[in-house]
């Protein structure tokens, strides 16, 4: 057995991204570096340790992610616990926390801002900000218990200061003027996209995170626009990951509303992927 072997059992994936993915996997699950496995080791596991390497790869052969499989992503050169009832951290919302550190940045006046996460999930943007913003006060809503303690784990892991609540984004509270920033990676994949979406994000992360009606793909981004006209303090920050498709209309449903400078910028892959507006 081999690295090689083992990769070609990733058929759904290139061979180039199996075998990272097993390597990732023999790094994480069986602590084995590059050079054992190019020393044999994987002929020197033990009957259980091979029955436990059969059985993540199962595993990977059914399409699960391996974040999902290993029980961790890395996002922000921090390490997250993640199950299939949080979205994995991706590389392209990386650049919604530095759209929010840029903010912070050009208004130095404001060394404690009060930030709101909607939608936290595995609480990754939320705990980031609360890290790189020591002075912050964060808060973090989401409507799913399992993401909330999974979330709640990864602060308690990584040391951030971050109030979680249960909350529905489409029925907010009526607060005012609460926030400096409010931040959010929404549901934002209509169910008629879903045919051309890959079967290891299909099948096994949570839809309710993913999907919005085809008739309505702007529901969340509505939903806290209208939340932050009246919670955002004057001059504050939204900050949204947004679906490239619908780039548009969601900026001019910001402009329609109490939001000036809405701006969009594109992700490390080229698609506009995060939009950011002021509050009037």
């Amino acid at each position: 057995m081999n690295l090689t072997t083992l990769a070609n059992r990733l058929t759904q994936y290139d061979r180039q991204e199996a075998r990272s993915i097993v390597r990732l996997l023999l790094s994480d699950c069986l602590n084995l570096s590059f050079n054992d496995i190019c020393s044999g080791a994987l002929d020197r596991l033990s009957p259980s340790e091979t029955e436990r390497l059969e059985q993540l790869m199962h595993r990977l052969e059914n399409g699960e992610p391996v974040q999902y499989v290993i029980g961790k992503a890395t996002f922000y050169g921090r390490e997250y616990n993640v199950a299939p009832g949080v979205l994995i951290p991706r590389p392209e919302t990386e650049t919604l926390i530095d759209a929010v550190l840029q903010y912070c940045k050009q208004n130095d006046a404001m060394p404690h801002p009060a930030i709101l996460d909607i939608g936290t999930g595995s609480g990754c943007i939320a705990i980031t900000l609360a890290r790189e913003l020591p002075g912050a006060d964060v808060k973090a809503w989401d409507i799913s218990n399992e993401a909330l303690a999974i979330a709640q784990t990864n602060a308690n892991d990584l040391d951030a200061n971050v109030a979680f609540q249960h909350q529905d984004a489409l029925t907010p509270p009526a607060d005012t003027l609460l926030y400096d920033i409010i931040v959010s990676n929404p549901p934002y994949i209509c169910q008629q996209e879903a045919e051309s979406m890959e079967g290891n994000v299909l099948d096994h992360e949570p839809h309710l995170a993913l999907f919005v009606p085809d008739n309505d793909p702007l529901l969340f981004y509505r939903a806290i626009t209208l939340y932050a006209e009246k919670a955002l303090r004057s001059n504050g920050l939204i900050a949204f990951e947004i679906n490239p498709i619908y780039s548009k209309l969601t900026q001019e449903l910001l402009s329609t509303h109490s939001f000036h400078n809405v701006n969009i910028t594109n992700d490390e892959y080229g698609k506009e992927r995060i939009l950011t507006a002021i509050k009037n």
